[in-house]
């Protein structure tokens, strides 16, 4: 079925539905928080039915997992784990995604943090399937920048420590600039932190 053309009923469309529901939940949980968003609020802004929704997402619990594994994962291989393994030197991928980021909430002219930080912060303490679900995550972004770092010339354990740094680095310095509601945290994180970082190992 057509779902465009005026007269014909809408295209039985279950995957892109989830999709929906996921990106309008996403940003729901980003904005406004997992706690003060409801179901019923998914549904509204989603323009789905209730019964669609908990078809693909029987509890919030399942929904907000699901956000986690699908949209956050996503998120931090966009914004970190990409550029790092794009760039020459742990270093330049880092710069890349601190000035990327900083430039974007300018643009954008607000902050609403990490979506990955501001979901740990909430939701650490309320199951442990919260925190099974951030850890590969986390795991992934840290062993991202470690296999750089290593690469330029580091030995794993310092790879480790200092991948383990620039994620709480950045974590810190975006909620700063949430508070603050201005990235200047983010550019001064990235002044101090950069100078730390090898530049790329000579072949």
């Amino acid at each position: 079925m057509d779902e465009d053309r005026p007269g014909r009923r809408r295209r039985y469309d279950p995957a892109g539905m989830r999709a929906r529901v996921l990106d309008v939940a996403a940003d729901a949980f980003q904005r406004a928080g997992y706690g003060a968003t409801s179901m019923h609020d998914v549904v509204r802004l989603a323009g789905v039915t209730g019964g669609a929704l908990y078809h693909h997402f029987p509890t919030k619990q399942a929904l907000a997992l699901a956000v986690i594994r699908e949209r956050v994962a996503e998120a931090v291989e966009q914004a970190w784990i990409a550029p790092v393994r794009q760039a020459d030197s742990a270093r330049a991928g880092v710069a890349t995604a601190f000035a990327a980021i900083a430039d974007g909430l300018r643009r954008r002219g607000g902050v609403l943090g990490c979506p990955l930080a501001n979901l740990a912060l909430e939701l650490s303490l309320v199951a442990p399937e919260f925190r099974q679900a951030m850890a590969p995550i986390y795991a992934a972004w840290r062993g991202a920048l470690a296999t750089r770092l290593v690469d330029d010339g580091l030995a794993v354990a310092d790879a480790e420590r200092l991948a383990t740094l620039v994620v709480a680095a950045y974590s810190g310095a975006m909620t700063m600039a949430k508070a603050a509601q201005d990235p200047a945290p983010l550019d001064a994180c990235a002044a101090a932190l950069l100078p730390l970082l090898p530049a790329a190992a000579e072949a």
